[in-house]
């Protein structure tokens, strides 16, 4: 199989579970597909050597990770500066649940935000994360542990809060 191919194959295979990922840390579709699409054309751009990683799927995720926080510290300057102004916000919302989790996700610690992520929307076990984020799988373990107590709490508040209103 060429470079060519084979780099094509591996987009097909991963580019939807690592857009989830990216969605689910960074909370926002539009930034997720960006950051998503330049992770890959970097990936592109390192074939050669990415395609013989055992994962090369974790180093697009590394990297888009990485893009996204960048994009964060950009998106809060830009709200700042939006707030100050009072643009009005004329786009459509998603769906109360999805406005809850991405808030309770949000509000946890991004380790273990992260963690939360790569188990429970993309699938990977405890000793996948560990390898992927060079963590011990106990520290993974207490991460997802942390990061499902606080969501409990937080998401609970805020069904509460809905019934209520």
């Amino acid at each position: 199989m060429s470079g060519t191919e084979s780099f094509d194959q591996f987009y097909r295979d991963t580019h939807r579970r690592v857009l989830t990922y990216l969605y689910a840390v960074c909370g926002d579709l539009n930034t997720a597909q960006d950051v998503t699409q330049e992770a890959y054309a970097r990936a592109w751009q390192r074939w050669g050597r990415l395609s013989t990683y055992d994962d090369p799927e974790a180093w697009v995720r590394t990297v888009g990770w990485r893009l996204a926080a960048g994009t964060w510290r950009t998106a809060k300057r830009w709200l700042a500066a939006r707030v100050r102004l009072a643009e009005p916000d004329v786009s459509a919302g998603p769906s109360p649940d999805n406005v809850a989790i991405m808030a309770a996700l949000a509000r946890i610690p991004a380790a273990q935000r992260e963690a939360v992520v790569l188990h429970h929307l993309c699938g990977q076990s405890v000793a996948e994360i560990a390898e992927a984020t060079s963590t011990p799988a106990g520290t993974v373990k207490a991460r997802l542990s942390r990061g499902r107590s606080a969501l409990a709490v937080l998401l609970t508040d805020s069904w509460e809060a809905t019934e209520n209103v």
